[in-house]
């Protein structure tokens, strides 16, 4: 790939950076990433990899921006209010970097659409906020063998690990969604802000790593951070033989939605 000299002025922070450099920049440029959910976690891992060159990003989300959004969904603006997030963020993208190529799907990730969906990306990033799509989502990439990052915000505390074929899953770990009433969602329970821009930021970087493969990823290791006491603390673990999805004897066979009822905060 030949550089312009625009790209050359743009990208020098990692052309010069020893684990990057022009081979790493082209592997970022010729990357192609699918983020699931254009909201808290979505809008940094964008807009982060919108400025880092990725050169195909794709969002899927079917919701429009709503006025509680703005307080972490920071590719979004005031003036985006009732508009399809896809839009609004590609918007946003391309200010960031005209270069581009950015493809939106507005509807929900679904077992209708996501092979179809993912089959042209070579990463793709969970930036949903509820179990069954979360789910969902690991079990469409562990069928089609696509590497993934997992992400998850609560109040002041996220979670993050990554997916690689051969590695442990989401699954391997949690089996499979909470009962009801186990587990509030953000709109419920609440969430600060600045704590979707802090793990949105490591999946962005573990997208990174893996299109110029430098780093360690994490994977068979969930990250987990508390806001609050600002502390960080892993969580290892194996595949797992009896998981239901890449375990010895699998039972999932075909991809589903898992029902989660709401949970209720009023319940004694």
């Amino acid at each position: 790939m030949d550089f312009t000299e625009e790209q050359i002025e743009r990208y020098s922070r990692h052309l010069i950076l020893q684990d990057v450099g022009i081979e790493g920049q082209q592997k970022i440029m010729e990357g192609k990433v699918l983020i699931v959910g254009a909201g808290g976690l979505g809008s940094p891992v964008a807009m982060y990899l919108a400025a880092a060159g990725v050169g195909t990003i794709g969002l899927i989300d079917g919701d429009v921006v709503d006025r509680t959004n703005l307080q972490r969904q920071i590719i979004h603006f005031t003036g985006d209010l009732n508009r399809p997030k896809v839009e609004s963020a590609k918007e946003k993208i391309h200010a960031v970097n005209p270069e581009i190529k950015v493809n939106i799907y507005r509807e929900l990730f679904s077992p209708d659409n996501a092979f179809d969906i993912m089959a042209d990306y070579d990463f793709i990033v969970d930036g949903t906020d509820n179990f069954p799509t979360k789910f969902m989502v690991n079990d469409a990439c562990v069928m089609a063998k696509k590497p993934f990052s997992h992400g998850g915000i609560l109040r002041f505390e996220g979670q993050t690990m990554t997916y690689i074929p051969g590695h442990a899953c989401y699954r391997c770990l949690f089996g499979s969604p909470p009962p009801p009433n186990a587990v509030p969602s953000c709109s419920q329970a609440g969430v600060l802000g600045s704590i979707a821009g802090m793990l949105g930021t490591i999946q962005a970087t573990e997208v990174l790593k893996f299109l110029v493969d430098k780093g360690d990823l994490l994977t068979d290791r969930m990250l987990i951070f508390d806001a609050l006491k600002m502390s960080f603390r892993e969580v290892r673990f194996q595949p797992s033989p009896g998981c239901n999805i890449c375990g010895d004897h699998p039972t999932i066979r075909s991809l589903q939605m898992e029902e989660m009822p709401a949970c209720d905060l009023n319940q004694k």
